[in-house]
Protein backbone atom coordinates (compact mmCIF):
# COMPACT_ATOMS: atom_id res chain seq x y z
CA UNK A 1 0.00 0.00 0.00
CA UNK A 2 1.39 3.54 -1.20
CA UNK A 3 0.70 7.39 -1.45
CA UNK A 4 0.28 9.97 1.29
CA UNK A 5 -2.64 8.25 3.50
CA UNK A 6 -0.56 5.03 3.95
CA UNK A 7 3.03 7.09 4.45
CA UNK A 8 1.00 8.77 7.04
CA UNK A 9 -0.19 5.91 9.12
CA UNK A 10 2.71 4.70 8.68
CA UNK A 11 5.34 7.24 10.05
CA UNK A 12 3.37 9.34 12.28
CA UNK A 13 1.93 7.94 15.70
CA UNK A 14 -2.03 9.06 16.86
CA UNK A 15 -1.23 11.70 19.72
CA UNK A 16 -3.15 14.12 21.88
CA UNK A 17 -1.44 17.78 21.45
CA UNK A 18 -0.49 19.30 24.56
CA UNK A 19 -3.07 22.20 25.10
CA UNK A 20 -6.28 20.54 23.26
CA UNK A 21 -6.50 16.82 24.74
CA UNK A 22 -9.60 17.11 23.61
CA UNK A 23 -8.33 15.81 20.38
CA UNK A 24 -6.59 13.55 18.50
CA UNK A 25 -3.90 13.66 15.29
CA UNK A 26 -1.75 11.27 13.15
CA UNK A 27 1.58 13.55 14.88
CA UNK A 28 5.15 13.09 14.31
CA UNK A 29 6.40 12.18 17.74
CA UNK A 30 9.93 11.04 19.41
CA UNK A 31 9.32 7.68 18.73
CA UNK A 32 7.88 7.96 15.42
CA UNK A 33 10.19 7.65 12.08
CA UNK A 34 9.46 10.87 10.55
CA UNK A 35 10.68 12.89 13.66
CA UNK A 36 14.11 11.05 13.18
CA UNK A 37 13.95 11.48 9.46
CA UNK A 38 16.81 14.20 8.41
CA UNK A 39 15.42 16.77 5.13
CA UNK A 40 17.65 14.82 2.86
CA UNK A 41 15.89 11.26 3.50
CA UNK A 42 12.03 12.97 3.20
CA UNK A 43 13.66 14.62 -0.18
CA UNK A 44 14.72 10.95 -1.08
CA UNK A 45 11.45 9.26 -0.71
CA UNK A 46 9.45 12.47 -2.47
CA UNK A 47 8.20 13.74 0.72
CA UNK A 48 7.87 17.52 0.99
CA UNK A 49 8.88 19.10 4.36
CA UNK A 50 6.05 17.68 6.84
CA UNK A 51 4.95 20.26 8.65
CA UNK A 52 1.31 18.73 8.60
CA UNK A 53 3.21 15.95 10.92
CA UNK A 54 3.41 18.62 14.15
CA UNK A 55 1.16 20.62 16.13
CA UNK A 56 2.62 24.44 16.08
CA UNK A 57 1.60 26.75 18.79
CA UNK A 58 -0.08 29.07 16.61
CA UNK A 59 -2.49 26.63 15.73
CA UNK A 60 -2.60 24.46 19.03
CA UNK A 61 -3.27 28.34 20.77
CA UNK A 62 -6.08 29.06 17.95
CA UNK A 63 -7.88 25.90 18.39
CA UNK A 64 -7.63 25.61 22.49
CA UNK A 65 -9.38 29.50 21.67
CA UNK A 66 -12.19 27.85 19.81
CA UNK A 67 -12.94 24.94 22.08
CA UNK A 68 -13.09 27.55 24.87
CA UNK A 69 -14.71 29.94 22.89
CA UNK A 70 -17.16 28.40 20.70
CA UNK A 71 -19.56 31.20 19.52
CA UNK A 72 -16.74 32.48 17.13
CA UNK A 73 -17.46 29.64 15.04
CA UNK A 74 -20.94 28.13 15.75
CA UNK A 75 -23.25 28.55 12.97
CA UNK A 76 -20.57 30.07 10.69
CA UNK A 77 -19.15 29.16 7.56
CA UNK A 78 -15.05 29.04 8.36
CA UNK A 79 -12.06 28.67 6.16
CA UNK A 80 -9.01 27.09 7.97
CA UNK A 81 -6.41 28.64 5.90
CA UNK A 82 -2.75 26.42 5.08
CA UNK A 83 -4.68 23.76 7.89
CA UNK A 84 -1.81 21.67 8.36
CA UNK A 85 -3.06 18.75 10.15
CA UNK A 86 -6.49 20.15 10.54
CA UNK A 87 -6.71 21.05 14.07
CA UNK A 88 -8.15 24.77 13.95
CA UNK A 89 -10.75 22.89 11.19
CA UNK A 90 -11.55 19.92 13.20
CA UNK A 91 -12.31 22.22 16.44
CA UNK A 92 -14.95 24.83 14.28
CA UNK A 93 -16.59 21.75 13.24
CA UNK A 94 -16.70 19.53 16.78
CA UNK A 95 -18.08 23.42 17.93
CA UNK A 96 -20.83 23.80 15.81
CA UNK A 97 -19.78 25.13 12.53
CA UNK A 98 -22.02 25.74 9.58
CA UNK A 99 -19.15 24.52 7.57
CA UNK A 100 -15.90 24.14 7.28
CA UNK A 101 -13.45 24.33 4.69
CA UNK A 102 -9.68 23.25 5.08
CA UNK A 103 -7.41 24.65 2.53
CA UNK A 104 -3.64 22.93 1.91
CA UNK A 105 -1.70 22.75 -1.12
CA UNK A 106 0.51 20.03 0.02
CA UNK A 107 -0.44 16.81 -1.03
CA UNK A 108 0.09 14.98 2.58
CA UNK A 109 -1.19 17.70 4.55
CA UNK A 110 -4.52 17.26 2.31
CA UNK A 111 -4.06 13.52 3.88
CA UNK A 112 -3.45 14.04 6.96
CA UNK A 113 -6.75 16.60 7.50
CA UNK A 114 -9.16 13.73 6.06
CA UNK A 115 -7.68 10.91 8.37
CA UNK A 116 -7.32 13.85 11.46
CA UNK A 117 -11.20 14.54 10.76
CA UNK A 118 -11.96 10.99 10.39
CA UNK A 119 -10.51 10.41 13.58
CA UNK A 120 -12.39 12.86 15.31
CA UNK A 121 -15.96 12.78 13.98
CA UNK A 122 -15.38 16.00 12.20
CA UNK A 123 -16.65 17.24 9.08
CA UNK A 124 -14.27 18.54 7.01
CA UNK A 125 -14.28 19.89 3.64
CA UNK A 126 -11.17 19.70 2.24
CA UNK A 127 -10.20 22.04 -0.91
CA UNK A 128 -6.67 21.03 -2.51
CA UNK A 129 -5.56 24.37 -4.23
CA UNK A 130 -4.23 28.05 -3.41
CA UNK A 131 -7.55 29.90 -2.23
CA UNK A 132 -5.16 33.24 -1.50
CA UNK A 133 -6.84 36.48 -3.02
CA UNK A 134 -10.61 34.79 -3.60
CA UNK A 135 -13.54 36.97 -2.33
CA UNK A 136 -15.68 34.20 -3.73
CA UNK A 137 -15.88 31.69 -0.96
CA UNK A 138 -19.05 32.55 0.96
CA UNK A 139 -17.12 32.43 4.61
CA UNK A 140 -17.83 34.26 8.02
CA UNK A 141 -14.56 33.64 9.68
CA UNK A 142 -10.75 32.88 8.18
CA UNK A 143 -8.33 30.60 10.66
CA UNK A 144 -4.91 30.52 10.18
CA UNK A 145 -2.27 29.35 12.52
CA UNK A 146 1.76 30.11 11.98
CA UNK A 147 1.33 31.87 8.76
CA UNK A 148 3.77 35.02 9.43
CA UNK A 149 6.95 32.63 9.63
CA UNK A 150 8.32 33.49 6.04
CA UNK A 151 8.56 37.22 4.33
CA UNK A 152 6.84 36.59 0.93
CA UNK A 153 4.45 34.28 2.30
CA UNK A 154 3.30 36.65 4.70
CA UNK A 155 2.75 39.21 2.86
CA UNK A 156 0.99 37.66 0.47
CA UNK A 157 -1.41 36.64 2.71
CA UNK A 158 -1.92 39.01 5.08
CA UNK A 159 -3.08 41.45 1.83
CA UNK A 160 -5.33 39.26 1.17
CA UNK A 161 -6.61 38.67 5.10
CA UNK A 162 -6.81 42.37 5.05
CA UNK A 163 -8.87 42.49 1.65
CA UNK A 164 -11.62 39.44 3.70
CA UNK A 165 -11.35 41.78 6.42
CA UNK A 166 -12.68 44.80 4.69
CA UNK A 167 -15.40 42.41 3.64
CA UNK A 168 -16.67 41.74 6.60
CA UNK A 169 -15.32 38.46 7.46
CA UNK A 170 -13.49 37.45 11.11
CA UNK A 171 -9.68 36.93 10.92
CA UNK A 172 -8.63 35.33 13.56
CA UNK A 173 -4.68 34.62 13.67
CA UNK A 174 -2.66 32.34 15.91
CA UNK A 175 1.40 33.44 16.18
CA UNK A 176 3.86 32.59 18.95
CA UNK A 177 6.05 35.83 17.54
CA UNK A 178 6.93 34.64 13.95
CA UNK A 179 9.42 37.63 12.29
CA UNK A 180 6.79 38.89 9.93
CA UNK A 181 3.14 39.37 12.23
CA UNK A 182 2.36 42.74 12.03
CA UNK A 183 3.21 45.22 14.63
CA UNK A 184 -0.09 46.97 13.92
CA UNK A 185 -3.83 46.46 13.09
CA UNK A 186 -4.36 42.90 15.28
CA UNK A 187 -6.62 42.91 18.83
CA UNK A 188 -5.11 40.72 20.89
CA UNK A 189 -8.11 37.74 22.03
CA UNK A 190 -6.13 35.53 24.39
CA UNK A 191 -2.67 34.41 25.06
CA UNK A 192 -1.27 30.68 26.19
CA UNK A 193 1.72 29.07 27.30
CA UNK A 194 1.89 26.22 24.61
CA UNK A 195 4.59 23.32 25.56
CA UNK A 196 6.55 22.44 22.32
CA UNK A 197 10.16 20.47 21.54
CA UNK A 198 13.41 22.61 21.31
CA UNK A 199 13.59 19.94 18.32
CA UNK A 200 11.12 22.52 16.42
CA UNK A 201 11.51 25.51 18.24
CA UNK A 202 13.93 27.73 20.17
CA UNK A 203 12.53 26.87 23.67
CA UNK A 204 10.57 24.15 25.17
CA UNK A 205 7.22 26.38 26.07
CA UNK A 206 6.23 29.64 23.25
CA UNK A 207 4.23 31.97 24.32
CA UNK A 208 1.54 32.26 21.75
CA UNK A 209 -1.47 34.66 21.20
CA UNK A 210 -4.62 34.69 19.34
CA UNK A 211 -5.12 37.59 17.11
CA UNK A 212 -8.19 38.92 15.38
CA UNK A 213 -7.27 41.26 12.38
CA UNK A 214 -9.09 44.84 12.19
CA UNK A 215 -10.39 45.99 8.77
CA UNK A 216 -8.29 48.41 7.19
CA UNK A 217 -5.39 48.34 10.30
CA UNK A 218 -2.86 47.31 7.74
CA UNK A 219 -2.79 49.70 4.72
Amino acid sequence: MSGPAAFIRRETRVARPSLVPELKLHLATEISPIWRATQAELDNAGVPPPYWAFCWPGGQALTRFLIDQRQWVKGRRVLDFAAGSGISGIAAARAGAARVIAAEIDDFAVAAIALNAKLNKAKVDIVAEDLVGRMDLDLDIVLAGDVCYEQPMAERVLAWFEQLAESGVTVLMGDPGRAYLPRKGLIEMARYQVPTSTELEDKDMRLTLVWRLKSGALS
